[in-house]
């Protein structure tokens, strides 16, 4: 892995920005932050899959362990990454008490908003 620069908030992480696992294994790129910016609450990222992976990940922010300038190291290998989808209905998500199917159905909704 090369340097990363600074540590960021994930306000400042771009998108384009490496997304490594913990064994310092390129994963894919960020896409989009997911957040509720003006609550100030930071769900996870949207990473756009490499060559060897072929579909969208989302990394919940516990599965983050660090946020830099130059690169996104997870604190969990890309494996557990799970695909955001349609696997609850929107308003079943929204009264969940489950960060992670929050995230997930967030990440979801921007993959598929239209352009």
């Amino acid at each position: 892995m090369t340097d990363l620069g600074a540590k960021v908030s994930y306000l400042a992480l771009g998108t384009g920005v490496p997304v490594y696992d913990p064994d310092g294994a390129f994963v894919g790129v960020v896409e989009h932050v997911v957040a509720d910016e003006p609550q100030d609450i930071f769900h996870g990222v949207i990473i756009e899959p490499s060559r060897d992976h072929h579909a969208h990940r989302f990394a919940y922010r516990e599965q983050i362990g660090e946020l830099h300038e130059r690169g996104v190291v997870l604190s969990v290998p890309a494996g557990q990454l799970h695909e955001p989808g349609t696997d609850m209905p929107a308003e079943q998500v929204e009264e969940s008490d489950d960060p992670v199917r929050l995230g997930l159905r967030r990440a979801w909704e921007w993959l598929i908003r239209p352009q």
